[in-house]
């Protein structure tokens, strides 16, 4: 059972890591681009190119949420 949980505990570092936002992007990011896929919206370099604009898409807004002034 205790190798159980450290494996676990491993893939949860490993996905999740420090920011829980970004993994979240991720699979929405991925969602997305199986949506386009399954409705044959683009070919093959279209979706590479959906895909990778998602995630640097959600990595800006997630480094723009986390550099932001706190409010008082």
């Amino acid at each position: 059972m205790k190798f159980l949980k450290a494996f676990g505990q491993f893939w949860y570092d490993f996905i999740i890591g420090d920011d829980w936002k970004i993994a979240v992007a991720v699979v929405l990011a991925l969602g997305v681009v199986l949506v386009a896929m399954k409705a044959n919206l683009f070919g093959d370099v279209g979706l590479t190119l959906l895909g990778g604009a998602a995630i640097v898409v959600a990595f800006a807004i997630s480094l723009a949420i986390d550099v932001r002034p706190k409010r008082r």
